[in-house]
């Protein structure tokens, strides 16, 4: 069977090999953001983003900032104008395409195809938050949905992939 990449996939393969990022030591915000031509800011208040400035919450864990610099990379990156104006549903729908670029962009699937995960689905799970520096519940749901759409004949489909928030 041959590896197919999404879109994201291919979207964030793209953005992080031009970038020179090709290995998780690498994935860092304060190494990726200005790269990215992204200006960060810790600060003790929600995580959150204005243009090109990504505010990350000080308050919370390096783990959970580095999913937080995912989630609000998506908005700083693919998402523009003044969400507070536009449209509930759409507003929503950015959220979830803001989640779901998250887990890729944290955990991407380039480097978790060169990672030979343990078959015992717990310690794959400890692996991939060891190396990629995210939370438990984050590496789970990534780890689901890689083998989901990459290996669906092996295992079996979850329902809530992008409620980690």
């Amino acid at each position: 069977m041959n590896f197919v990449y999404s879109h994201l996939e291919d979207y964030i393969y793209n953005l992080y090999t031009s970038i020179g990022i090709t290995n998780p030591k690498q994935l860092d915000p304060r190494i990726i953001a200005p790269l990215l031509g992204i200006t960060l800011i810790y600060l003790p208040y929600d995580s959150t983003n204005t243009g090109s400035v990504i505010f990350l919450d000080s308050r919370l864990s390096k783990e959970e900032q580095w999913q937080e610099f995912g989630h609000e990379s998506c908005h700083a990156n693919l998402h523009s104008g003044n969400q507070a104006k536009s449209n509930h549903l759409f507003r929503e729908y950015q959220e979830w395409k803001a989640n779901s670029f998250a887990f890729h962009f944290c955990v991407p699937t380039f480097m978790l195809k060169q990672v030979k995960l343990p078959k015992n689905k717990e310690l794959a799970i400890i692996k991939i938050c060891l190396l990629f520096n995210v939370e438990y519940d984050f590496a789970e749901k990534r780890l689901d949905h890689y083998l989901n759409n990459h290996f669906p004949e092996n295992y079996e489909p979850i329902t809530n992939f992008l409620d980690y928030r």
